[in-house]
């Protein structure tokens, strides 16, 4: 095993690790900050009582977030300085108004919000968890942007063999980024909502706090089921965006090899272990594929043999992981329409066929929001900036094999026990329950 695959392995471990808990705390931020202004609006103490025990969850993930974050930007300037020294003016960009914007703004009022339930009034304690959470967004809004541009590089010139910004505002507007924001915030709230979903389920099948849970449930199948539907067509947006600019991606999402017009879709559809001849396909849709693609069925598709074969990504994970995110994203816009019917029906908490599905459903948006990052990441290969510069070519000089291969390990090790520690506090305070008495907060913010 040699620096460069031994790198990416590192940081796509410790990349989609972190990505555990960035979707949550995006979903728990907003929803939070929702129950806490239902408090305020309505006086009804319930809500309050959702506000307390969805945020003590919120706040849990959003401390492993943290901590978990901080590794992956130590690994530009170790792992990838050549990425950094070629390409870091403006990649840093996005990042370093991150850094000293957004995460300022939501570290402190996520502070003022733990410590200032005795100590301000309703409408300003619930005004900080808002600041948090546009905080939390925005801090995502950056990062993605970011990232955007390693996917669709816009907005700089080459000079003297390094990248230079020539259009901040190309940079910071790049409408892939925009996208992929809307996208991947959007899934995050759908993963949420499932999260509570389940969590819900899990105590209505043991009868405890029917009203409380019943209550939350609905409200996370509502939020699960717009934000589910919101990504589906954000999902369409991005796929022509990805065709458009990368149509090597494109293509290895598809597994499409000949170049065509009218291009089908196909249902059913299995690649070949080799890689020049054609799917296995069944179940065709003709012109869908194009359409798709382009808003238009006689659209051309550009095949993966019309790429040197250097030039292609890897396309069976491609392939898989982008159906198996599909097929998830189909999933919950399902379920989560038939939370909302059902958890209106009186007996609702007598339904454990539906109960355990929701319970047992938990993972699932995990699973999609990691398929999702590996076809935007691998899908994007061999380049680390698409079209500009090779994965290859970013890699450090200057470390060894075995010191990016103990740093690995070393890495898995700690993640092994933070991963550890977050489920048993989720699991811990889940399994609790929301507190019985809130008269001390009610009775101090009532004077505010």
């Amino acid at each position: 095993m040699d620096v460069l695959f031994l790198s990416q392995l590192q940081f796509a471990a410790t990349c989609m690790f972190h990505w555990i808990f960035v979707p949550l705390t995006l979903g728990l931020s907003i929803m939070t900050a929702w129950m806490e202004t239902k408090y305020v609006t309505t006086g009804d103490d319930t809500w309050l009582r959702m506000t307390k025990f969805w945020g003590k969850l919120f706040l849990i993930n959003f401390a492993l977030g943290v901590v978990t974050g901080i590794t992956m930007e130590f690994q530009f300037g170790l792992n990838w300085s050549e990425y950094s020294r070629i390409v870091g003016d403006i990649f840093g960009a996005p990042l370093a108004v991150e850094a000293t914007v957004t995460f300022f703004l939501e570290s402190v009022f996520i502070g003022v919000w733990i410590f200032g339930w005795n100590k301000v009034s309703k409408k300003t304690h619930a005004l900080t968890i808002w600041l948090a959470a546009i905080g939390t967004n925005l801090s995502a809004l950056f990062i993605l942007q970011a990232n955007a541009w390693m996917q669709n590089p816009v907005g700089f010139a080459i000079r003297n063999g390094r990248a230079e910004m020539t259009d901040p505002l190309a940079v910071f507007t790049n409408t892939y980024g925009i996208i992929k924001f809307t996208h991947t915030v959007l899934s995050g709230y759908a993963l949420a909502a499932f999260l509570i979903m389940g969590i819900s389920a899990w105590h209505l099948l043991r009868r405890n706090e029917i009203d409380f849970f019943k209550r939350s449930f609905r409200f996370a199948a509502i939020w699960g089921f717009i934000a589910s539907i919101i990504v589906g067509i954000s999902g369409d947006f991005h796929a022509v965006e990805i065709a458009k600019v990368q149509p090597s991606k494109f293509a290895a999402m598809e597994s499409i090899w000949e170049t065509k017009r009218n291009a089908e879709m196909c249902l059913l559809l299995i690649p070949n272990a080799k890689e020049e001849c054609n799917a296995v396909e069944a179940l065709k849709i003709p012109g869908m594929l194009s359409f798709l693609a382009f808003h238009d069925t006689n659209a051309e598709i550009k095949g993966l043999k019309d790429f040197p074969k250097d030039m292609r990504p890897t396309v069976f994970p491609v392939f898989v992981s982008f159906r198996t995110m599909a097929a998830i994203g189909t999933f919950m816009i399902i379920v989560s329409l038939a939370g909302i019917f059902l958890s209106r029906r009186d007996k609702f908490e007598d339904n454990k066929l539906f109960l355990n599905l929701m319970l047992f459903s938990i993972p699932l948006p995990y699973l999609a929001q990691q398929m999702g990052w590996i076809v935007a990441e691998l899908g994007r290969q061999p380049w680390l900036v698409y079209g500009v510069l090779k994965t290859s070519e970013g890699v450090s000089k200057s470390v060894t094999a075995t010191q990016v291969l103990l740093s690995l390990i070393g890495f898995t090790v700690l993640y092994g026990v933070l991963g550890a520690i977050d489920i048993y506090l989720l699991v811990k305070y889940a399994k609790k329950g929301p507190d019985s008495d809130l008269s001390n907060i009610i009775n101090v913010q009532g004077r505010g």
